[in-house]
């Protein structure tokens, strides 16, 4: 349904409403924000390197096809910037701190850590010790909901090498959960 949304609204941008563009905007900026944090730590360098997204979707959004979702073409431009922006900065990338991630643990991080006040909390911590990379395909993956197809075409590599990418990542992020909470099961595997 969204997908139809989407390509309404920029069929609206391109006949000439440009107002229509800040429906998009509004509803992929917090997205595209975590996603830059996972690789640029700095608040306000990830905050300019969003709008900078924005803008370069904005125009290049004629080339827009249609071929895979908007979002994942979006994610595809903010990986990209991203990236283009450690190359020009060679700033060393650290970890970000957002607080949203939609990947469930077990309920005892909280109860048993009570210096988190929920359990996002709990599970961004441990998402913000992992190498950046992992740290974005995680969140590629649960938060931003992208399919393997979809990620590795964000990431500009192969389906299989995503797969395998996002499962040790899972393992990285089950080690640092079971180092910190213990051995509580954590349910990091979506159907």
């Amino acid at each position: 349904m969204q997908q139809i949304q989407d390509a309404a609204i920029i069929q609206s941008v391109l006949q000439g409403n440009k107002a229509a563009y800040a429906v998009l905007v509004e509803r992929y900026q917090s997205f595209v924000f975590t996603i830059i944090c996972r690789l640029i730590p700095q608040r306000e360098e990830a905050e300019d390197v969003s709008q900078e997204v924005f803008v370069k979707a904005y125009l290049s959004l004629a080339g827009f096809k249609g071929s895979s979702k908007f979002s994942t073409w979006l994610y595809t431009i903010a990986h990209t910037t991203a990236l283009s922006h450690l190359r020009k900065s060679r700033v060393s990338t650290v970890f970000a701190e957002e607080n949203v991630m939609a990947v469930y643990a077990d309920g005892k991080a909280s109860t048993q850590h009570p210096q988190y006040n929920s359990l996002r909390t709990a599970v961004n911590d441990c998402i913000k010790r992992l190498p950046p990379e992992d740290a974005e395909i995680i969140t590629l993956f649960y938060l931003a909901e992208q399919s393997i197809e979809e990620i590795a075409a964000i990431m500009q590599i192969e389906t299989n090498n995503a797969k395998v990418k996002l499962h040790r990542a899972r393992q990285k992020l089950k080690e640092i959960v079971e180092r910190t909470y213990g051995h509580e099961k954590t349910l990091l595997y979506r159907n």
